[in-house]
């Protein structure tokens, strides 16, 4: 009985082996298929609205191979928009395009007073 659990193991074995070769870098005949580059690709995104703490910014961006494209957004404190577009590739380097959207509006400073002697010609 040891015998065959030990066969049964040894062919177990055996076939996850071959089964491992044919999806993991092995042809049909059995030569082994290197790939040692794959042009990267992906594409992620990502958006913060949090209303409570006035963060509000969103960024998008997708390679394909050496080309990176994308773009952020930010809110900036004095209520204008920061939107970047840009892109970067091994022949042209980093190149971003950046654009201010709406018109700054400044708070108002409390607790700055004139010197009293400049105003009376002291």
């Amino acid at each position: 009985m040891k015998g065959i659990v030990n066969l049964s193991l040894v062919i177990t074995i055996f076939l996850y082996t071959a089964q491992a070769q044919q999806h993991h870098g092995y042809d049909a005949d059995g030569d082994e298929h290197k790939d040692y580059y794959s042009p990267p690709h992906y594409m992620y995104e990502y958006k913060v609205h949090d209303p409570h703490t006035g963060d509000m910014k969103s960024q998008h961006e997708t390679r394909e191979g050496d080309v990176v494209k994308g773009y952020y957004t930010l809110h900036e404190s004095d209520g204008t928009i920061r939107e970047v577009h840009y892109t970067a590739d091994k022949h042209n380097g980093f190149n971003a395009e950046v654009k201010r959207i709406g018109h700054a509006q400044h708070a108002p400073v409390y607790g700055y007073h004139h010197s009293v002697g400049l105003e009376h010609g002291y």
